[in-house]
């Protein structure tokens, strides 16, 4: 994966698409997509502006035929006028200016630069030509040999001095992403791009800062370079001091300071949505992997995925919608590639499949590198689509009446298309629907109506549903303002931007053994705040399987994370801060914290886990009072909470039962003779574990017995057959 993506950076891997002030109070997404686009017009023009009033002000001519004199702007060069220094006109390409307005009457003129200036320009457009040659090589591949030879160009752009070739690199050591991973290499040039004011240099020492990778950990120095970095507009600046703010890190919670940091990342993402949706993020958790080898991890086998491709060479006209989609979006392991996805649209739609047909309405509507955009041809897919009765040709439809795409606008056709898609369930019907009731376009403003048809498309798990419902809650529009439920929703925006396809980066790389550029990547989207990569990252240290830390830093670290990811809900955390502080990993023994942990895993979440481990605690009197009956309650809990937690729960209420026949023996005519028998003595101190042995044995053995007894016997057939 290409490194540009998880820092901020837009398509055109120019400077981010920021702005400084959040205006936009509509949901329109293509009226955001407009604003997003004057703000960086005004931006540039305005730096522009700056660079040519400074010229003007401060520009001195050097020799020619008015050395010492200032330049004039704007002035005249044949039958042009120049508002700065310019190289027309010269054979060596040295910047020259006029210092009179008439250059061609009165042939007063200097240079801008010295000779040693000159060069250093020469060198610096000769650093930029080589950045773009390789990031052309890294963007126009996806085969891992030709992007390593891009970024060995970056790496010659870079020592050229090349600002953008540095950053590429820098991440790319960082990562490990087609190149060595490098962190004191890394850590170097961060330091020198920081230096030069790089927002992506001053991102990247915050990280280094934040994670205690390459440096010592210092909280107070990320959140520095992280709020420089975010000053310059680096957009994982801003999605990390969101979740900081949000989640109380290293400063003041403040659900105020978190919706500002959110909200500007996520009016980004919402921008760069399409009709065909936003991408698809892949949460895959390693440690359900490693305890459930047999489960699925929602990853699709490259046999299978040659069994679709056989299917859909043979005519299957499933098989080849499905695969069209596969690609079109991307997901489960499979890159997204929009020529093969057009070839297997084209291969349905010809067999007349409405599915198909729609989804050819879609790639045309928005156009690709595979399709060139035409609003006519999608007009004739969606219709044809339509016609036949198909959601998605429906929404599609009612798409191009809303904006007058290949047809003449009309509000009350596309509401009506729009409520036949919704009608079906179909998303995309749903959210324009709750657009057109919230912006009251083609039908009277409606507040309710909208907040339902924009949750019942959250449901499905669109982004625009989710902002457009955070925008809803953060003004208060048609709902009680909730500064908290703004920011989950405006969260769960931003963690489906581009970065997020670094989850399946990191989960390639930690799959080819690559463990510590892993562990980095996990940390780095740890950091922006996604549950399921501080519980990788946790999992990877925990296991001890990474080789940047020291062995002594591995639990301490584990435990950070499993902690941010247990604040966050996820359930197996808060049991793996509970067996922490039981076991004493990464800090003191506390069984008091422990209970803490389970129970609130009993309690929120309903572990069944976790009711075993208190009923084990209550039993032992660990960190909370001894209590038999106690213990057999959460045993008992634990057992009717999971089926898989019966068979343990069995052999721990067994030997809960011979504890307690021990205890009312011991309160009664024998107890003197009890009281003379020293278990541990007779048995050994592990006495209990082997009576749970035994008992599992004998439980085994009963099982197998009756299954065997259950088996039916085979009779002889009555009658042979003939010869």
């Amino acid at each position: 994966m290409d490194s540009t993506e998880d820092f901020g950076e837009s398509k055109s891997d120019e400077d981010e698409a920021v702005s400084k002030e959040d205006v936009n109070t509509e949901i329109d997404v293509q009226k955001a997509d407009e604003y997003w686009k004057s703000e960086l017009e005004t931006e540039n023009a305005v730096n522009s502006g700056l660079r040519n009033s400074s010229r003007e002000a401060n520009s001195t001519a050097i020799g020619g035929t008015a050395d010492g004199e200032l330049c004039v702007f704007p002035f005249l060069f044949v039958d042009r006028e120049y508002l700065s220094c310019t190289t027309d006109g010269r054979d060596d390409d040295r910047l020259w200016c006029a210092t009179t307005y008439n250059y061609n009457q009165d042939k007063k003129w200097g240079f801008c630069e010295t000779n040693e200036e000159a060069s250093q320009r020469k060198f610096a457009r000769e650093a930029e030509v080589i950045y773009h040659t390789g990031m052309k090589m890294i963007n126009g591949t996806s085969r891992k040999n030709l992007k390593k030879e891009g970024y060995q160009i970056l790496v010659k752009a870079a020592e050229m001095g090349s600002t953008k070739a540095m950053e590429k690199v820098s991440y790319a050591m960082l990562l490990g992403d087609y190149m060595q991973l490098d962190i004191a290499a890394a850590k170097n040039d961060f330091e020198m791009l920081a230096a030069l004011g790089s927002p992506k240099g001053q991102t990247g020492l915050g990280f280094l800062f934040a994670s205690g990778v390459g440096v010592h950990s210092s909280q107070a120095k990320a959140l520095v370079f992280y709020t420089f970095g975010a000053l310059g507009g680096n957009l994982l600046s801003h999605m990390i001091l969101g979740y900081r703010y949000w989640a109380g890190i290293g400063v003041p919670q403040s659900c105020e300071s978190a919706l500002t940091h959110y909200k500007l990342v996520a009016n980004y993402v919402a921008s760069d949505v399409s009709l065909t949706g936003g991408n698809v993020v892949q949460r895959i958790r390693l440690l359900d992997e490693a305890e459930n080898s047999g489960v699925s991890s929602g990853m699709l086998e490259d046999d299978l995925i040659q069994y679709y491709q056989f299917l859909a060479e043979k005519g299957d006209v499933q098989a080849q919608v499905g695969l069209g989609q596969l690609h079109l979006h991307g997901g489960r392991g499979v890159e997204q590639n929009n020529q093969r996805a057009f070839e297997y649209f084209n291969q349905a739609a010809a067999t007349g499949n409405a599915h198909a047909m729609a989804f050819l309405g879609k790639m045309y509507s928005e156009g690709s590198s595979a399709v060139p955009q035409n609003n006519d041809t999608a007009f004739h897919y969606f219709k044809k689509s339509a016609d036949m009765g198909n959601p998605v040709g429906q929404s599609g439809l009612g798409m191009a009446y809303l904006y007058g795409k290949g047809v003449q606008m009309n509000h009350e056709l596309a509401l009506k298309y729009f409520q036949k898609a919704a009608e079906q369930g179909w998303v995309d019907g749903q959210l324009q629907l709750g657009s057109m009731y919230y912006n009251g376009v083609g039908v009277k403003r409606d507040y309710k109506q909208a907040l339902k048809y924009f949750n019942l498309a959250s449901q499905a798990g669109h982004i625009l549903a989710f902002y457009n419902l955070a925008q809803m809650h953060a003004i208060g529009s048609g709902v009680i303002r909730s500064c908290h439920t703004a920011v989950e929703l405006f969260k769960n925006v931003c963690e489906r931007g581009r970065w997020s396809e670094r989850l399946m980066s990191a989960y390639s790389s930690y799959k080819e053994g690559d463990t510590d550029s892993a562990l980095v990547q996990y940390l780095l989207l740890a950091e922006q705040g996604y549950e399921v990569a501080q519980s990788n990252a946790a999992f990877i240290l925990d296991q001890k399987e990474a080789k940047i830390f020291g062995e002594n830093e591995t639990y301490p670290r584990a435990l950070l994370h499993w902690n941010r990811a247990a604040a966050q809900g996820y359930t197996v955390a808060r049991i793996k801060l509970g067996d922490y502080h039981f076991y004493g990993y990464g800090t003191d023994i506390d069984y008091e914290t422990a209970v803490i942990h389970y129970r609130l895993a009993s309690e929120q979440q309903h572990s069944a886990q976790a009711m075993f481990n208190l009923g084990y605690m209550h039993e032992k009197g660990l960190g909370i009072k001894q209590d038999i009956y106690l213990a057999k309650r959460f045993y008992d809990m634990a057992a009717e909470t999971s089926p898989d937690a019966q068979v343990p729960v069995f052999l721990a209420l067994c030997k809960l039962g011979m504890i307690y026949s021990m205890d009312y023996l011991s309160e009664t005519k024998l107890r003197e003779m009890w009281m003379q028998i020293d278990l541990d003595a007779l048995l050994g101190p592990e006495w209990d574990l082997y009576l749970m042995t035994i008992l599992a044995l004998l439980l085994g053995t009963v099982i197998a017995y009756r299954q065997r007894q259950q088996q039916p016997r085979l009779r002889p057939p009555e009658h042979q057959p003939q010869q």
